[in-house]
């Protein structure tokens, strides 16, 4: 079962502080750490180790972190061949903040992903022979992301559709999604509806709907997570853990959602892989390094439902 990611490639300097700082406020941290990361890379990694054949687009600069990060992605038995070397852009880095409880505050230099275009493209056509579903998000051109969703589409390859970071979407990019999938803030961004409560995520679901996306999932971070085909809704509580840090916890989340899609899961098996995914994702710090494996997956969904 082949999935390709089509997307952003970071380096990802993550700090451990008390709290987030205030404007002009200066921190003593606790720690950092260098790790890969970039919205696409994390969920190419994950779907990897979930069990997906992985074929990933993107672009590094060329240098040092742009060799890391390749390196250690491939190592993760993720295609790479496909990402190209920027020589005019540097490898995209994330400046990183994480509190006590978890929660971040991300600064992020796009670099070389965001010169994807034309010829990204049709690297990414190529991969999508044999292809289950294709996932995106917004850390690259919005333009390059969308023409590759509509040759998926026209090619009845699944469309997973991250809509991070939030930012308002054309009326054409809802005819070519078939799965999206926003967080709260980003559900406000799309719809006017920071949704708190499945009443409230139905609300904005049904916008979304409307506007021609055949399937909706809302995620609501310790709320759970509600989902809307049109014909199917329901709710899906959250999975218990001890979260240090949610970092890439959305990430992991559409791994799980689209490998389990891509198996032939319905949908709320394959939103209760999201969840199961996404929870563990805040069990570990950093971003690469906290993405989930399957057999802790298939662990945490068969310990808690």
């Amino acid at each position: 079962m082949k999935i390709v990611v089509f997307g952003s490639i970071n380096m990802d300097l993550t700090a451990y502080v008390p709290k987030l700082p205030l404007p002009g406020e200066t921190l003593l941290g606790d720690s950092y750490i260098t790790v890969p990361g970039g919205k696409g890379n994390n969920q190419a990694v994950a779907a990897a180790r979930l069990g997906a054949a992985v074929q990933f687009v993107g672009r590094v600069g060329d240098d040092i972190f742009g060799k890391q990060v390749l390196k250690i992605v491939a190592a993760e038995n993720v295609d790479v061949s496909p990402v190209a070397v920027d020589t005019e852009k540097g490898t995209g880095l994330a400046v990183i903040s994480v509190d006590k409880n978890a929660e971040n505050a991300i600064t992020v230099i796009s670099g070389a992903n965001w010169t994807l275009g034309d010829s990204d493209v049709a690297r990414a056509e190529q991969c999508l022979d044999g292809a289950a579903a294709l996932m995106l998000q917004i850390e690259v051109p919005l333009e390059a992301s969308l023409h590759i969703a509509e040759i998926a589409h026209q090619r009845n390859v699944k469309v997973i559709f991250d809509p991070a970071p939030a930012v308002s979407l054309p009326d054409k990019a809802y005819q070519v999604i078939d799965f999206i999938t926003p967080n709260e803030t980003e559900t406000e961004v799309l719809v006017g509806i920071k949704p708190q409560n499945e009443s409230e995520a139905k609300q904005a679901a049904a916008i979304l709907h409307q506007r021609g996306v055949k399937n909706v999932i809302i995620k609501m971070g310790a709320k759970g997570v509600y989902y809307d085909t049109g014909t199917d809704q329901g709710f899906v509580k959250p999975y218990h853990v001890k979260s240090i840090d949610s970092v890439a916890a959305g990430d992991a989340f559409n791994a799980g959602l689209t490998v389990a899609l891509a198996e032939g899961k319905d949908i709320k098996e394959a939103v209760r892989w999201g969840a199961a995914a996404g929870a563990i994702a805040t069990t570990r710090k950093g971003a690469l390094p906290a993405m989930p494996h399957r057999e802790e997956l298939l662990h945490l969904i068969a310990q808690q439902g």
